[in-house]
């Protein structure tokens, strides 16, 4: 039997290092052999998911390949995920639905739970599969606790011990529920905070196979936990690595090549500030945000620059969500002009949110156009009903052509919602912190904050990247620091 408690651990190297695996039970065993399942933590069964952009598909990496990406940069489409998407985070691994592997997968799990129930009701119970059970456990913990925490690793590999724990089962002293017990305390002390309330919910089941099972869930979200701390720790140490491998390849390639860029030429040119002088110490970086501030109002009748192509996925994905931000924004405002919404907050609050939701599906100016006449009829009823009357005809006919213009790109309004994001994530790029939220935005802030941080993630990484030779480019325009 394992101790009753255990002293608390170190807290340095294990809060919040937490992590998933392929699935979420271990393997099944006999005496005299052992079948593996994908549900065991070994490296090579351990998958994640590297989330993909839209149009591209996700990628599988094992726990080893995540480790080899921050020890070997040369996994040069992980490093540059991790490097401009703020929001990185790995995922845990599941078949499609219907497939062969889910199928297959979903069975054997359902066997392992049933042979271990039936195994332990026999009499005398039969513990092979919780002994096996309690030794995958023991494989988990040494993947989710780092090298620092050997005193912890060494008494879990003292309480769950095969041999001893085999022998109190020949010996009919086995007392199953206080190894559950045991292990709860420790994943208790050494999960992240998100995952208290899933361990505490343990400590409320009684049948003891429904706490082993929840305890290999357990087990497998915090495996993942781990595998993104590291990633998130080592996140500073692959920005920098990756962008002079990135330099050091595209140097190579400008060896060979010599066709030039004209769209990225192109791109710059358009940007120039002409009324700036040519001598002006600011006027290439001041070209060069220019010219990323295009890429979310790009026009689709321009070539897309060469240099900006490894994430032309992801600023599609940018564009869509501008687009979404100042159109919801633009609604907003326009109805800020009501008192049905001024002189009431909270109503303007919600009216924000739903416009939101009639908004989410739109991924082009078109769709924008489409749903404006929705947006209207939706605003119309929510002011006449608090109203408690109908609106009347001449401020209905303005405010419907406000709402229904505000889909132009020149609406006024519009125009200026745009002008006022523009800005604040130019004055973004040029600092540290984070500018004041520009006004109309505030019913909108997290949107907007998850747009800069993308952006500037992106941006910041390309001109890590290629600033030197987009400073070359200028030059031959007399564009010169």
């Amino acid at each position: 039997m394992p101790a009753d408690s255990t002293s608390r651990m170190d807290s340095s190297g294990t809060d919040g290092n937490n992590s998933d695996n392929f699935s979420t039970s271990p393997g099944a065993s006999s005496t005299t052999s052992r079948e593996r399942t994908d549900s065991e933590s070994s490296d090579k069964q351990a998958r994640f998911v590297l989330p993909g952009m839209p149009g591209s598909a996700p990628k599988v990496l094992t726990m080893n390949e995540v480790m080899d990406c921050v020890k070997n940069i040369q996994n040069m489409t992980l490093a540059h995920e991790i490097a401009v998407n703020p929001e990185f985070k790995l995922k845990p691994f599941e078949p499609p639905e219907n497939s062969l592997e889910r199928r297959v997968k979903d069975v054997v799990h359902r066997a392992f739970w049933d042979l271990l129930r039936k195994q332990l009701s026999n009499d005398p119970p039969c513990y092979d599969h919780a002994i096996q059970l309690l030794t995958d456990i023991k494989e988990y913990f040494d993947h989710i606790f780092l090298d620092n925490n050997q005193r912890i690793l060494q008494k879990i590999s003292e309480v769950l011990d095969a041999n001893l724990i085999r022998q109190q089962a020949e010996q009919g002293i086995l007392d199953f529920r206080a190894y559950a017990n045991f292990v709860i305390d420790i994943m208790a002390k050494s999960c992240a905070p998100v995952r208290d309330e899933q361990i505490s919910k343990l400590r409320e089941l009684e049948d003891v196979v429904e706490i082993f099972r929840g305890i290999m869930e357990a087990l497998t979200v915090m495996r993942l936990d781990v595998a993104n701390c590291f990633l998130q720790a080592a996140r500073g140490e692959v920005i920098a690595n990756s962008v002079e491998y990135e330099k050091q390849k595209f140097r190579e390639y400008l060896k060979t090549y010599t066709g030039g860029f004209p769209a990225t030429e192109a791109w710059l040119t358009r940007n120039m500030n002409q009324n700036l002088p040519s001598a002006d110490t600011s006027q290439v970086k001041h070209t060069i945000v220019n010219a990323y501030l295009e890429l979310l109002d790009w026009n689709s009748e321009n070539e897309f620059p060469e240099l900006v192509l490894m994430d032309r996925e992801r600023i599609e994905k940018l564009q869509k969500d501008v687009l979404h931000l100042c159109g919801c924004t633009t609604i907003l405002a326009l109805a800020s002009g009501v008192p049905t919404f001024s002189q009431n907050p909270n109503m303007k609050g919600s009216f924000a949110k739903e416009v939101k939701i009639l908004l989410e599906d739109v991924q082009d100016e078109a769709q924008l156009s489409d749903k404006m006449e929705n947006v209207w009829l939706h605003m119309k009823q929510v002011i006449e009903k608090h109203q408690k009357t109908t609106l009347d005809g001449e401020a209905e006919i303005t405010l419907k052509n406000q709402i229904l213009q505000a889909a132009k790109k020149d609406s006024p309004v519009r125009n200026l919602i745009w002008k006022r994001l523009s800005t604040f994530l130019r004055l973004f790029m040029y600092s540290k912190a984070q500018p004041p939220c520009p006004p109309g935005f505030t019913e909108f802030f997290n949107d907007l904050e998850t747009v800069s941080n993308s952006f500037k993630s992106l941006t910041s990484y390309n001109y890590a990247v290629y600033s030197e030779f987009y400073q070359e480019m200028l030059e031959k325009f007399n564009v010169t620091p």
